[in-house]
């Protein structure tokens, strides 16, 4: 029986055959990689993910395609874990000594950012993750200072993470076909992130681009005086978007020493 995407959960299947194949080669899965998929959905991916994986892992929300998997795949080679991504527990998942989890997924558009933030509190744990997006979110992901899509989430990612565009998918390579164009981001955990309180880090992010028309002097009135600006290296004039990661970690870092 065909199954019919459900809107609650984001739904969209990807089945064509040559980006799913580009895809698969650019996670490059080994056999003894310890692999967790999110939204396997009708498992067009961890089909052909599982033809060089000893084992792999999915986490699945809809019941439906949880019943669906567990009659087309080996429950030896599978491991099924049915439930809310957002609330899984990502570092319960096994791993072997000296190796790291792979992450994997088409994450639903509705919840590509919370899951993000999710997984990045484990990123210590992480070898590599490997996503569809929305192309939007994903460019905005890797924009680098300057751009009009440098924003919050710039920040808080690139503080953890390597991240590259891959390639753009087309809605067309999707059932149903979403209304926008995807993309595939490799992120790699940084090995040793900026030193910095990540709370800090987010109250300074969050205040800073909440008002990205204006100066930073002026958005950041009330947290930092000009000359604390000045002290991180930063130019008060300047918008937010047009400072660095490395800057904004130097205002955290200020926020949390004692005056």
């Amino acid at each position: 029986m065909k199954h019919i995407a459900r809107k609650r959960f984001g739904q969209n299947f990807l089945h064509d055959r040559f980006v799913l194949d580009n895809i698969t080669e650019a996670i490059a899965p080994q056999a003894a990689d310890t692999l967790v998929e999110i939204g396997p959905g009708l498992g067009a991916m961890t089909g052909l993910l599982l033809k060089s994986l000893d084992k792999m892992h999915v986490v699945e929300l809809d019941r439906d395609l949880v019943a669906r998997l567990e009659k087309t795949f080996n429950p030896a080679k599978l491991i099924i874990h049915s439930g809310d991504a957002l609330r899984f527990d990502f570092s319960s998942i096994p791993v072997a000594p000296g190796q790291k989890l792979r992450v994997v997924g088409n994450l639903p558009y509705n919840i590509s950012s919370p899951m993000l933030f999710h997984l990045a509190e484990i990123a210590s744990l992480v070898q590599d993750q490997h996503f569809m997006l929305q192309k939007e979110v994903v460019e905005r992901m890797v924009a680098a200072p300057g751009s009009k899509t440098y924003g919050r989430l710039s920040v808080m990612l690139q503080w953890r993470y390597d991240m590259k565009l891959l390639f753009i998918v087309p809605p067309t390579a999707f059932d149903p076909p979403p209304k926008v164009e995807s993309a595939i981001v490799r992120m790699i955990p940084v090995a040793q992130p900026l030193p910095c309180d990540e709370e800090a880090l987010a109250a300074v992010v969050m205040k800073a681009f909440s008002q990205r028309r204006k100066v930073i002097r002026n958005c950041l009135a009330g947290m930092f005086t000009e000359a604390q600006i000045v002290e991180a290296g930063i130019d008060p004039t300047l918008r937010p978007e047009t400072v660095a990661l490395a800057q904004y970690v130097a205002l955290a870092n200020l926020l949390k020493s004692p005056q």
